[in-house]
Parts: structure tokens; C-alpha cells; sequence
């Protein structure tokens, strides 16, 4: 079974400020293992349900990982394709709550895919990603954050 973890926080803990708007801004490490035999692809994507709209404010879209990786350092990425997030910008857009909105949770999913993405260029948005998964999600895992300003 896939998991995903990260050494700078435990699954439903408190996302330290140095990944969030109001920090540094930097992407979380991440690392996951049990990747399923026949994984051609990896995606990433990170959003926050409890933001105040109808729909997940989207942080983070990454995809084309390679099945090789494990892991994903601190503030980078390598050989991967980041999307556009909900703040208008390619790659990782930390936790940034309405002030006094209370606690949000941020799911990160990683899912393993059984062939290649027919999105080879970077800038894709969530919902063009998760349609061209469609159909190909052998496995998936999730890692729950959480930050409240």
C-alpha cells in the first residue's frame, strides 16, 4: 500500500510556518514508499477543503514524478512538472487561512498512475490533471496537514 509522510510534520499535526504564507513559503519535504508494481507515473496534488468556497483552494499540482523517486527535498523540484495553483502561479503556494477562520486541513496526495500523463508541458491545473488520471490511478495515498492563522 502507497504512503506518504513528511519529516517536518505527522499525519494531522501542525504545519510549521516556515511552509505556509506566512514563513518561508517553501514546499514541505515529502517522502513515500510501496509503490505499487506497474506505476509508470507519480502526481501530486495538495488542497485545502476548508477554504471558505465551494471548491478545494488548490496549493500545490506536481506531475511526471518519476516511479523511481522517493522523496521530494524541501523547497524543490526536480524532474517534475509543477501546475498552476489557486494563487495564480506555478508551483507550491503554502497555507495562507483567512486570519481567524480557524483550523484547515491541507490533504497531499500522491497517486501512482499506470501510464504516462498526456500533459507534457508545464502550468496544467487540478482539474485538467485529475481528468487526464482518469481511468489510471493504480494507488493513491494521502498525508493531512494543518494551519491556522
Amino acid at each position: 500500500m502507497l504512503r506518504l509522510s513528511s519529516s517536518a510534520f505527522e499525519p494531522g499535526g501542525r504545519i510549521p510556518k516556515k511552509y505556509t504564507g506566512e514563513g518561508a513559503d517553501a514546499s514541505p519535504p515529502l517522502s513515500w514508499n510501496d509503490v505499487p508494481e506497474g506505476t509508470v507515473e507519480l502526481a501530486l496534488i495538495c488542497d485545502d477543503p476548508d477554504a471558505p468556497r465551494t471548491e478545494p483552494w488548490v496549493h500545490w499540482v506536481l506531475y511526471k514524478i518519476s516511479p523511481d523517486r522517493s522523496s521530494l527535498q524541501e523547497g524543490r523540484v526536480d524532474a517534475a512538472l509543477e501546475g498552476r495553483n489557486d494563487f495564480s502561479r506555478l508551483g507550491y503556494g503554502g497555507p495562507m487561512p483567512p486570519q481567524g477562520h480557524g483550523v484547515h486541513h491541507y490533504h497531499f496526495r500522491l497517486y501512482a498512475l499506470d501510464q504516462p500523463l498526456s500533459i507534457n508541458k508545464p502550468g496544467a491545473a487540478k482539474a485538467e490533471v485529475l481528468k487526464a488520471m482518469e481511468g489510471h490511478i493504480i494507488a493513491h495515498a494521502e498525508l493531512i496537514g494543518t494551519y491556522e492563522r
